[in-house]
């Protein structure tokens, strides 16, 4: 049974472990889970991953999409950036995914904009890695 098929709702940190995998599966590198809860307010986590390409972009954003809807029953309230494929934003309210092209998250640098924040590195086993604490 999926989680789509429970009347449990999702919590944050199983929407990002999802995006999380679905990027993963699609070739993405650099997945950070980034906790922003406390710095911003308007969401618990960002999702950052890397693509090499703009065809690797939409497919992970794809990826993510089906992946999230199938699991858990829920659509982005917003996307950002499709057209271009440089930078896009998935916005699921408790979650933001952000999938950058190498060369547009080493320009915004999305990581130290959050450098309060606690970081979770992806591991290939789909559990969060060490947290990063600030200080």
């Amino acid at each position: 049974m999926n989680a789509a098929s429970t009347t449990v709702p999702a919590e944050p940190i199983d929407l990002a472990r999802t995006a999380a995998l679905a990027a993963e599966d699609k070739g993405a590198t650099d997945i950070l889970v980034i906790d922003v809860g406390d710095v911003l307010g308007i969401c618990e986590l960002f999702v950052v991953a890397t693509a090499a390409n703009t065809p690797m972009v939409k497919a992970i954003i794809d990826e993510i999409q089906e992946n999230i809807a199938v699991e858990w029953g829920e659509k982005p309230r917003s996307i950002e950036g499709a057209d271009g494929r440089r930078w896009v934003l998935l916005d699921y309210a408790d979650i933001v995914v952000h999938v950058f092209l190498s060369d547009d998250r080493d320009y915004y640098r999305i990581e130290r904009l959050y450098s309060d924040s606690v970081k979770h590195e992806w591991r290939p086993d789909g559990h969060p890695g060490r947290a990063v604490r600030p200080g």
